[in-house]
């Protein structure tokens, strides 16, 4: 069976856009080609700087022969409705149509259609114009002769105006060739806008800009290799992770990991070249996070550190060279140091700044005295800026200093609950956005909380307030951290619920896919500080909107099923007015237990037919007594269930009200098996309709017992 290669080569590619475009080409061939009819064995895309490539491995010579009936009118339809079949059909007259008989209904008309199979090479040549046409590139572009307006030239070429192709960059080759593994393979010439798909592709940049012709997928990989081009992106990050370990290593440093700049250079290179450059020791001094975002973000360029340090850094940084320079990269090593003493030199002034007077603090008296702010103090100084400045928050929810106040007092009430200190709760408020004023967090946004931290220890701030001001951002997502400190967690949950209840407030909800304020993400965090911190704080107390309530029990159900509860305890547990998030998860671990016990198995099940039954009853409009009778109750198995449940229902009210949810099961389980004998030995449909309808409130009785802890009706099993 036939090889497809498929290379698309342009001007270089974001690296962002790479991982993502290549697997987009394979899912728009391959859904193609399976459309049209033909079938493979495997596929698997490519992607370098300059190259997005596909390989589909047997695919199938041709599509099979098809054959479609279309039923029609009957034979005595009106003349309009047989016409309108033939059109659909696309036959000439009825005669090319066959008619067919139904015993109920009568003749009528049927056309067969034969569609003959159609040539592996005739399919791909016809569905690969429309997919690079329409390929889904996030931003694109038009260039040369395509981008000229209709109807004007470009270099003697009439422009093609806004019908021409778009992409992310000027393509400038396609490869397109089939074959067997063994034997002669062919070109798939389509063509698009001018750039017509051939055996042709070029290797590396600099060192190989030569034509390479190509036959199939190995040696179009073999000659890329020869002509310094590494296909593989993950043989790319992979050779780039161990050449700069060993590199770190030789010279006596640790590489500081990441995976997301790995991730980024090896999508910069075709043929990647680890070296080593370095920096003056005294831009040390400047906090190692602030070091190694401006050398990632400005240079790619990863960090090191002395070996067996956990923290702190060298001055010794890794850059990529894309190429394999004569003198050993000494150029390129020297050009990178210079704009990494640059960039340096600049954050070392915005630290040196941050920790300055500001030179308008008599302005500033007013918002100082606002929020009990120290002018003497440099963060102090930001935080009394931000706000007399009337930053903007949201056009609707007003200003940071604004904010700030509705947080603080949020967090008076929030601290109580945490045992938090509530002079320190309120210090870590005001001063938690004050760095968004600082020089270092305008430069690298992604430092905020953490900058302001440091910048509170330089200030002499207890190690609390200074924890708080870092941590009250988290977690920021599922893998993030939790703040452990008690103020930071009081801080922490102000923040996130003042921004759901003021996005609430204003009917800006998360809608689809589309959560432009990261609501999800706050409510989430808020789930996880309640049940990972033991934080008992009823949702109602802070805000009176159901609806809100309501997306809080989504992120607690997604919460709960991701650490492996069952989706039908969590609704069993999980009332509407349920704001206690803690007190739910404890009742589902406590339900869990219970239901994977033997004891709690067979009350299931028992309690399942009480309360079916019951309902069934009810939707009949069957009368059931308001309250059991105990001078209705003949037999001894419903006085002995009667005398369960009394005893259950109080022992688990009891448990339950102590929140002691084990002891509340361990109530319920005693009515296993009088349940059991109920049923065994008790017609609830007797003749009388009195004794009827006291039994039906037995079972009612058994119903609202286990109510005081879940709703096991929900409860599949």
């Amino acid at each position: 069976m036939p090889d497809l290669l498929l290379e698309l080569r342009s001007e270089e590619i974001p690296a962002r856009m790479q991982r993502k475009a290549a697997g987009d080409l394979k899912k728009l061939v391959t859904d193609a080609l399976v459309e049209a009819g033909l079938t493979y064995e495997g596929a698997r895309e490519y992607w370098t700087p300059r190259r997005l490539t596909l390989d589909i491995r047997g695919l199938t010579a041709r599509s099979a022969d098809q054959r479609e009936e279309i039923k029609g009118p009957s034979t005595k339809a009106p003349e309009q409705a047989i016409q309108g079949f033939l059109r659909k059909a696309g036959l000439g007259s009825v005669e090319e149509a066959q008619v067919a008989s139904d015993p109920k209904k009568g003749d009528f008309y049927v056309a067969v259609i034969s569609k003959p199979g159609r040539a592996a090479e005739e399919i791909i040549a016809d569905v690969m114009p429309g997919i690079i046409r329409s390929f889904p590139w996030p931003k694109s572009m038009r260039s040369g002769a395509a981008s000229a307006p209709k109807g004007m030239r470009f270099n003697g070429i009439d422009g093609k105006g806004s019908e021409s192709l778009r992409w992310v960059r000027p393509l400038q080759s396609i490869v397109c060739m089939f074959g067997p593994e063994h034997d002669e393979t062919q070109i798939i010439p389509f063509e698009v806008d001018g750039i017509t798909a051939s055996n042709v592709t070029y290797g590396h940049r600099f060192h190989a800009p030569e034509a390479i012709t190509v036959r199939r997928f190995d040696d179009y990989v073999a000659s890329l290799e020869k002509a310094k081009v590494m296909l593989d992106a993950e043989r790319r990050k992979d050779v780039i992770l161990h050449d700069a370990k060993d590199l770190t290593f030789a010279n006596g440093l640790d590489l500081v990991e990441d995976e997301g700049l790995l991730e980024e250079v090896s999508g910069l290179v075709e043929w990647p070249h680890v070296l080593m450059g370095a920096f003056e020791e005294d831009y040390l001094q400047i906090p190692a996070e602030i070091i190694r975002l401006t050398i990632k973000t400005n240079q790619k360029c990863f960090v090191t550190r002395p070996q067996g340090v956990t923290e702190g850094l060298s001055n010794h940084f890794i850059l990529i060279s894309n190429i394999e320079a004569k003198d050993g990269g000494k150029e390129i090593i020297h050009g990178n140091g210079k704009v990494v003493r640059a960039r340096l030199s600049d954050a070392k002034h915005f630290w040196t700044r941050d920790q300055g007077n500001l030179p308008d603090l008599e302005t500033l008296k007013a918002s100082a005295d606002k929020f009990g702010l120290d002018l003497s103090k440099p963060l102090d100084q930001r935080m009394a800026k931000l706000d007399a400045l009337n930053v903007t928050f949201h056009a609707k929810l007003g200003t940071q200093g604004a904010r700030v106040e509705r947080i603080r007092a949020l967090a008076k009430q929030i601290a109580g609950v945490v045992g938090a200190e509530e002079t320190l709760v309120d210090r870590a408020v005001v001063l938690a956005k004050a760095d968004l004023r600082t020089e270092a967090v305008g430069e690298f946004p992604e430092l905020q909380g953490l900058m302001g931290r440091k910048y509170a220890g330089i200030q002499g701030e207890d190690a609390s307030v200074a924890a708080a001001i870092e941590d009250h951002y988290k977690p920021q997502g599922p893998s993030d951290r939790v703040p452990e400190d008690k103020v930071a967690i009081a801080v922490a949950l102000a923040d996130k619920l003042d921004t759901l209840v003021g996005f609430w407030a204003i009917d800006e909800k998360p809608t689809g896919s589309k959560d432009p304020y990261a609501l999800r993400r706050a409510a989430l965090g808020v789930v996880r500080i309640m049940l990972e911190r033991k934080v008992r704080l009823p949702l109602l107390s802070v805000f009176k909107d159901a609806d809100l309530l309501s997306f809080f029990h989504d992120r607690l159900k997604v919460y709960l099923r991701d650490m492996g509860a069952r989706h039908d305890i969590i609704d069993a547990v999980l009332t509407p007015d349920a704001d206690d998030l803690l007190l739910v998860a404890r009742r589902a671990e406590a339900l869990t237990a219970f239901i994977t016990s033997e004891d709690g198995k067979n009350l299931l099940a028992g309690t399942k037919r009480a309360t079916q039954l019951l309902a069934a009853e009810e939707k009949k409009g069957t009368v059931v007594a308001d309250a059991v009778s105990p001078d209705l109750l003949k037999l001894d198995a419903e006085q002995a269930l009667y005398a369960a449940i009394t005893s259950a229902t109080s022992e688990a009210a009891a448990a339950v009200k102590s929140e002691d949810f084990r002891s509340a099961m361990e109530a319920l389980s005693k009515l296993r098996g009088p349940v059991d004998t109920f049923f065994e030995a008790v017609l609830v449909n007797d003749e009388d309709p009195a004794v009827r309808a006291n039994r039906l409130a037995l079972l009612k009785a058994i119903r609202e017992a286990t109510g005081t802890v879940a709703d096991f009706s929900k409860i599949s099993g």
